[in-house]
């Protein structure tokens, strides 16, 4: 290995380097490492809430809705006409 009368300063500035990228390093694995939610219930319904606003799950179907307006639509007709037979 060839020494240089400034390899000093050359390993120092290697040395200052490395430790500039180590603690980089280490900030984004904390940064990784941080959630904003704090269960797994609250991420799932987060995830949920984003792919219903993507259209992933298709548009919402209000079948018990539908029904139960028929039924009273039906019983109110069946009513009128019982009234005027």
């Amino acid at each position: 290995m060839l020494r240089f009368a400034n390899s000093g300063h050359a390993e120092a500035q290697y040395v200052k380097a490395q430790v500039l990228a180590l603690e980089a390093s280490a900030e984004r694995a904390g940064a990784a490492l941080a959630c904003a939610y704090s269960s797994s219930a609250e991420f799932d319904a987060a995830l949920i809430a984003q792919r219903r606003a993507a259209g992933v799950y298709g548009p919402r179907r209000h079948r018990k809705q539908r029904l139960a307006t028929a039924a009273v639509i039906a019983a109110a007709l069946a009513v009128i006409v019982f009234l005027i037979v």
